[in-house]
């Protein structure tokens, strides 16, 4: 991270490895004070990014996860009237300040913090329609009312906000209009690379090598529902170290499948490949030119 001028600079960090565009998307967002909408397949490290972010800039982070019932309102707060209810009910404490039942959510706990913040709203696609549109104002002004109070909370900085949707739904055009918007293409190769070096730094080039060609080879399976992610290779290459699986085992058989494929269409999918006596690739080239890098 660096800093001029007061602009803070996204570079990335040593155990997060992003793209060149990627790392251009978050500050064009951070520049422009504008929400940082990410799109990408499960699996491509869409909600790491904020966290990523959060630590490379130095900034505290609040997350918000959403739900098919989340509520727009709820980001901002909400009014504990069961909590009142029982003070009312057994004394215990001043119910007539309405204050001590208001309950700030991720929303406005980034707006009334003292520094600036990380603001993650992860998968906004599993809210109704209308949530998305319900946060225009507020991710706007960065500020709201709370309705029983009469208080104005306004954000003292501008929270640098990261929106992630896995493209379940789409999302209205007037809340696109308002954010710098980055689709997470799926690693090639050498990014690849670069990114299973992070959690397995000593492993063999070779053994790599045909992990991988495995990997995309299952990823170019047209009769798969759920390509294998980014997440399920790391784990992949765990089972196979933690087993012993040689370079020359791993030529003849994908060891392991349940940590890759996730349905059971997709396991029979690729059983029918077996049955059909389909030959699994070895090197780069079996996998076309586009792999041969």
């Amino acid at each position: 991270m660096s800093s001029q001028n007061g602009f803070y600079r996204f570079t990335g960090t040593d155990d997060y490895i992003v793209s060149p565009s990627l790392v251009d998307a978050v500050n064009c967002a951070i520049a422009l004070e504008r929400p940082l909408l990410i799109k990408g397949e499960p699996g491509t490290g869409k909600t790491l990014l904020a966290e990523n972010v959060a630590r490379a800039l130095g900034m505290p982070m609040e997350s918000w996860h959403i739900k098919s019932t989340s509520k727009a309102s709820e980001g901002l707060y909400v009014y504990d009237t069961v909590q009142r209810l029982n003070d009312a009910r057994f004394g215990d404490g001043d119910v007539s300040d309405i204050r001590r039942y208001i309950r700030y959510g991720p929303l406005g706990r980034s707006f009334s913090a003292e520094e600036r913040t990380v603001l993650l709203i992860d998968e906004i696609d599993k809210a109704d329609l209308e949530f998305p549109n319900d946060l225009l104002l507020e991710l706007d002004q960065m500020r709201f009312t709370v309705m029983e109070t009469g208080d104005e909370v306004v954000a003292r900085e501008r929270p640098v906000v990261i929106i992630t949707s896995n493209n379940e739904r789409e999302l209205p055009d007037a809340f696109l209009r308002r954010c710098v918007f980055h689709f997470i293409e799926f690693p090639e190769r050498e990014l690849m690379q670069k990114i299973v070096a992070v959690h397995h730094d000593n492993l063999d080039s070779k053994l790599l090598d045909q992990v991988l060609i495995k990997f995309y080879w299952l990823r170019e399976q047209n009769d798969l529902r759920k390509k294998p992610s980014t997440s399920e290779l790391i784990d992949w290459i765990s089972a196979l170290l933690k087993s012993g699986i040689s370079q020359d085992q791993l030529e003849s058989h994908i060891p392991f499948m349940s940590a890759l494929l996730k349905n059971e269409q997709d396991t029979e999918a690729l059983s029918r490949y077996d049955d059909r006596g389909g030959e699994l690739p070895t090197q780069w080239s079996d996998l076309g030119p586009r792999y041969n890098q």
